[in-house]
């Protein structure tokens, strides 16, 4: 009489590391497992990717199977899992590339733009006098109107008025220049 050792018996095994034990357990639900994960994508070679990515995640995923289910049921579960990250995981790839070229074309004309307006902001700054034209640079590097006026040795109020009117003369330039 030949005396077999249970599904579970050889899930319990290969989670304790024992590879006869695991390769036991493939050999009788591999094909099991491939049907299903067929069923689930209808592609056979998607079918055949989700069963060896599912293969081979089997030995850490055995340390969490307990006895509470059979086998078979549990490896449905670790299927149904993987096919949802894998079309989660698709449906992201998909969203984040659909439209590149779009962005692409997009954000290339708006650097453009923002180049544009640099330029022209660097030209417009050296028609202005050189005290404002020194604090607008410091602002403009990021700088808090008191770091400014910490480093020009004036008020912090003298900073803002300056800036006030560095906008007012850009602003200026800038009307006249769309006038001609």
């Amino acid at each position: 009489m030949r005396m077999t050792t249970s599904d579970e018996d050889l899930a319990l095994a290969a989670a304790n590391g024992d590879g006869q034990a695991f390769a036991s357990l493939l050999d009788r639900h591999y094909d099991r497992l491939f049907a299903f994960c067929f069923r689930m994508t209808g592609v056979r070679s998607e079918a055949e990717d989700l069963t060896q990515d599912i293969c081979a995640a089997l030995p850490a995923k055995l340390g969490s199977y307990q006895r509470q289910a059979k086998v078979t049921t549990w490896l449905y579960k670790v299927a149904l899992n993987a096919a949802h990250d894998r079309r989660r995981k698709q449906a992201t790839y998909t969203k984040a590339t659909s439209g590149w070229g779009d962005w692409e074309t997009a954000r290339t004309a708006m650097n453009r733009e923002t180049a544009d307006q640099i330029d022209w902001l660097t030209q417009a700054m050296t028609h202005l006098n050189p005290d404002l034209r020194d604090t607008l640079a410091l602002v403009l590097d990021d700088m808090t109107h008191a770091q400014v006026a910490g480093i020009m040795d004036v008020s912090e109020g003298t900073i803002s008025w300056r800036v006030s009117e560095a906008k007012k003369a850009l602003r200026a330039l800038k009307e006249k220049e769309e006038q001609s």
